[in-house]
């Protein structure tokens, strides 16, 4: 396997010229956005949920452990380029958690009300407020190959959460420089400033032949 990307930042990356991509992923908002993401630079795009491929264990201790890991077994089921995300939510007074627990804070099945309360009252009063999203995307070619992209936006934790337009953590996260948490801000609008978005950006840039 070559991790170009994760291993020699200077390597020369591999331009994706194939037609079809596999988006290694079960959640249903993510998909959204990844098919809204790529939808003009890849003809094909199938997903995880669309080949009834299974969800295979979250054993990283880091983002881009669970990305690669992710990508790497739906590329083995299907034989196809796939390319998988692991994001989630880091808050500076918890040492970084929720992190790579995010999806499973509260537990199963995944309640994401009750994981925003459980950070809640984790941070109880503290003074540092100061949170991040992260975002490792990994794309992982049949022959093993794969690159890897990261993109980041800080912000604060607000409460109670606020709006109803995202998903996960989202209600509760106001990004840097806007006074809106995640879950008030549009979709559209959302996709030109996320941690995904900025992920997103530095894989084109990189994969993709202008």
């Amino acid at each position: 396997m070559h991790l170009a990307r994760s291993t020699d930042p200077k390597a020369p990356t591999r331009k994706f010229t194939e037609d079809t991509l596999l988006l290694a992923s079960h959640n249903k908002g993510k998909l959204v956005e990844l098919r809204d993401l790529l939808g003009d630079k890849i003809p094909n795009i199938t997903s995880a949920v669309d080949m009834n491929l299974p969800e295979p264990e979250e054993t990283g201790t880091t983002f881009v452990d669970n990305a690669v890991l992710k990508a790497l077994a739906c590329m083995r089921e299907s034989g196809l380029p796939s390319l998988a995300d692991d994001s989630g939510l880091s808050v500076t007074t918890l040492d970084g958690a929720p992190g790579v627990y995010s999806a499973r804070w509260a537990g199963e099945p995944r309640d994401f009300n009750l994981a925003m309360q459980k950070v809640h009252d984790a941070m109880e009063d503290a003074e540092d407020r100061s949170a991040s999203f992260v975002c490792v995307l990994a794309l992982a070619w049949p022959d093993g190959h794969v690159e890897t992209f990261e993109g980041r936006i800080d912000g604060n934790i607000c409460w109670p959460p606020r709006g109803d337009k995202g998903f996960g953590y989202d209600p509760i996260f106001v990004p840097l420089g806007d006074a809106r948490s995640f879950g008030e801000i549009d979709f559209a609008e959302k996709q030109g400033m996320s941690h995904r978005a900025k992920a997103f950006k530095a894989m084109i840039d990189a994969l993709f032949p202008a």
